[in-house]
C-alpha cells in the first residue's frame, strides 16, 4: 500500500457501496463486486511498471479516467495514490450525475474532477489538452478510437493504459497507426489476473486529432482484431 493511501480493506469499505450504489443505477454490470477493484487497481501496476525515473509507489501523477462510468478505475486510483489529481470524464448525463455524487461521498472533491462531455472536444479544451501525465480506459471504445481521444489530453512522455480482452491480441495497436497520434506501443502487462495495453505519448498530439465528433468512430485510423 502506498503511504497515505487507503490500505486493501479500507478500499474495499469506501468504494463497496459506491459500487453498489452504481450497479442500482444501472451502471455496472452482474458479478462479484471485488474483481472490479482488483481490476482497476492493475491499472495503477501496469502504469508504474518501467516508469523511467518514476515517482514510485506514490505517483503524483494527473490522471483522467476515459468514459470514468461508474468511477473505474479513476476513484479507487485517487484513494490509493494520495499524491495524485484525477479528471473523470464521461458524456453522459446519469453517469456524470453518479460521479459527482461519488467523489463527494468519498471525499475527494479537492484533488478529483468530474468533467462532462464528448471526449472528442474536450481533448482540444485548452486547459485539457497536452496536460494529463496518465490516461486510462476501461471499455471506452475499440483502439483506434481510444486511441485518438486519448492522445489529445497527454503530455508528451504521459502514458496510456487501456484494459485488453483475457490474454490480450497481438495487432490491436500497431505502430503505424498509432504513429500519427504521436503515440508509440510501449508493452502488454499481466497483472491482477488481466490483461493492459501500455502505450506512450512519444511527440505532441497533431493539432488535427482528435477529429470532430463521431468521426473516430465512423473513419478509424487503423484496423485491430
Amino acid at each position: 500500500m502506498p503511504d497515505g493511501g487507503v490500505s486493501a480493506g479500507g478500499l474495499e469499505s469506501r468504494m463497496l457501496p459506491v459500487l453498489e450504489d452504481a450497479r442500482r443505477r444501472g451502471l455496472l454490470g452482474p458479478g462479484p463486486l471485488l474483481p472490479h477493484l482488483g481490476h482497476a487497481l492493475g491499472f495503477g501496476a501496469a502504469a508504474c511498471t518501467g516508469a523511467e525515473g518514476g515517482p514510485g509507489g506514490t505517483p503524483a501523477w494527473a490522471g483522467l479516467d476515459l468514459g470514468s462510468g461508474a468511477g473505474l478505475p479513476g476513484l479507487p486510483l485517487a484513494l490509493t495514490w494520495p499524491d495524485s489529481r484525477w479528471t473523470l470524464v464521461d458524456a453522459g448525463k446519469r453517469r456524470v450525475e453518479f460521479l459527482v455524487e461519488a467523489v463527494r461521498s468519498l471525499g475527494l472533491e479537492d484533488r478529483v474532477e468530474v468533467v462532462a462531455g464528448r471526449a472528442e472536444e474536450l481533448g482540444r479544451h485548452e486547459r485539457l489538452r497536452g496536460w494529463f501525465d496518465l490516461v486510462v480506459a476501461r471499455g471506452f471504445g475499440p483502439p483506434a478510437v481510444t486511441a485518438e481521444c486519448a492522445a489529445g489530453f497527454l503530455t508528451v512522455g504521459g502514458r496510456l493504459v487501456v484494459s485488453e480482452p483475457p490474454g490480450g491480441r497481438p495487432g490491436r495497436w500497431p505502430a503505424s497507426g498509432l504513429a500519427p497520434l504521436g503515440l508509440e506501443p510501449s508493452a502488454t502487462i499481466e497483472t491482477m489476473g488481466a490483461s493492459y495495453a501500455v502505450l506512450h505519448q512519444r511527440s505532441p498530439c497533431p493539432d488535427r486529432f482528435p477529429r470532430r465528433t463521431g468521426i473516430p468512430s465512423k473513419r478509424p485510423l487503423f484496423a485491430a482484431p
